[in-house]
């Protein structure tokens, strides 16, 4: 099965949505897909904060985005190495995301077919 992994660095709109639609694609054609939460980018997984990045004319709201991408069997990993710079704790993740380090991320990344990041 074909792998891609897409590194989230960032909850701007114009950044936090394209990884979705891609990864959404890549679910479609049975590929494995990792999401890694990093800096920035992990306050699009934390609780309530999704629904305050909008795009306008985007096809779904990013709630909608991530709840498809993980009932398809996306995986989503919250960088530990970002927590400390963050603020961001464990308990302030939605559901269904676990916790890795950059070793994690440079793992998965060095096995993928695609490595995209945004």
């Amino acid at each position: 099965m074909a792998k891609m992994v897409i590194f989230c660095g960032s909850d701007s709109p114009d950044k936090a949505y394209p990884p979705f639609m891609l990864g959404l694609g890549g679910l479609a054609i049975d590929m494995d897909v990792m999401y890694f939460f990093t800096l920035s980018g992990l306050n699009i997984i934390k609780k309530g904060n999704a629904e305050n990045i909008v795009l306008p004319n985007a096809p779904m709201s990013l709630p909608e985005f991530i709840q498809k991408a993980q009932e398809l069997g996306a995986r989503m990993v919250a960088c530990s190495a970002a927590f400390p710079m963050t603020g961001v704790t464990e308990e302030d993740l939605i559901e269904g995301v676990t916790i890795g380090g950059v070793a994690t991320f440079v793992s998965e990344a060095d096995e993928a077919d695609i490595v995209l990041t945004f």
